[in-house]
């Protein structure tokens, strides 16, 4: 096996400008569409934990930085909020974009605003609202996907500052990132469902783990997705496609969010929609975090 197989980071594909684009290709794009499904695929614990923690807060307008291909944001639309959909992958916006304008004669999905946009240049990207947005999104396992190519995680930290300075004052982000510390203590994913989505269609996942001077710095995870009716798609029966993630740890993506707020933020953490207790039994496949801008 080549070593360019082992390492490439993504499908071959043209990536968005300054930000790698993992689904640039839109192979990837196109099976993980299938793969999670529409709003209905949703589990019904996410969408009752997240809608009733935004109406707990009192929000209207959401920025959903990490949209893909927007079936969150269209699950939030359909529920009445305002909502901003961004994403630095064309190739999974263009999923995004028909659904809103299959459902344009909709007065909400109407005023549904979605735009390319990089977390690097965020604030050029896309419009602030007044003092901000009254909720940020980046659900998913989203974050993981920015890479720290420089060592030192100026980047994350960068897009992280970028992310928070769009949260109105007393406004949250929800940000989440998979159980990294789990998976490099064991060398694979918490048992359990996934949290997010109910798939029907049959995976296999391998997990490899690629160190840099001691350090955890890069968590390919290799999917094989058996598409049913594949050819209805374009696709053969059986797709592979290769995603990278940082692993982010949950101490030190603490402090990152930290940082972010300049340590203005109350912050709180959920294990799988469920308040978090260190040392717990059960170990969380995500962790979520929610941190309210103080100042």
């Amino acid at each position: 096996m080549s070593v360019d197989s082992v390492f490439r980071t993504r499908s071959l594909g043209v990536a968005a400008e300054g930000l790698p684009d993992q689904y640039a290709d839109g192979k990837a794009a196109k099976v993980w569409e299938l793969y999670i499904g529409d709003t209905q695929s949703r589990t019904q614990e996410y969408k009752s934990w997240v809608v009733s923690l935004l109406k707990e807060h009192g929000v209207r307008k959401v920025l959903d930085v990490a949209c893909g291909t927007g079936v969150d944001s269209i699950m939030l639309v359909e529920e009445g909020f305002n909502m901003v959909s961004v994403d630095a992958s064309d190739k999974m916006l263009k999923y995004a974009l028909k659904s809103r304008w299959e459902r344009r004669k909709e007065p909400a999905f109407d005023q549904w605003v979605i735009e390319e946009a990089n977390w690097l240049t965020l604030s050029e990207d896309i419009q602030k609202p007044g003092d901000g947005f009254d909720a940020v999104i980046c659900l998913g396992n989203s974050f993981a996907h920015l890479p720290d190519f420089k060592g030192d995680q100026s980047d994350q930290k960068l897009a992280l500052q970028n992310i928070a300075s769009m949260v109105r004052p007393g406004g949250i982000l929800i940000i989440d990132h998979r159980n990294y510390d789990y998976i490099l203590e064991t060398g694979r994913a918490p048992q359990g469902k996934n949290i997010y989505y109910k798939s029907d269609l049959t995976q296999d996942i391998s997990t490899s783990v690629l160190w840099v001077n001691n350090k955890p710095h890069m968590i390919t995870l290799d999917y094989t997705i058996h598409v049913p009716k594949a050819t209805l798609h374009n696709l053969p029966e059986v797709s592979k496609f290769r995603l990278s993630y940082y692993p982010h740890c949950l101490e030190s993506f603490k402090s990152l969010l930290k940082e972010a707020f300049h340590s203005k933020m109350e912050h709180s953490v959920y294990g799988d929609f469920k308040t978090y207790v260190p040392d717990q039994t059960q170990a969380p496949c995500y962790f979520i975090h929610v941190c309210k801008k103080t100042a």
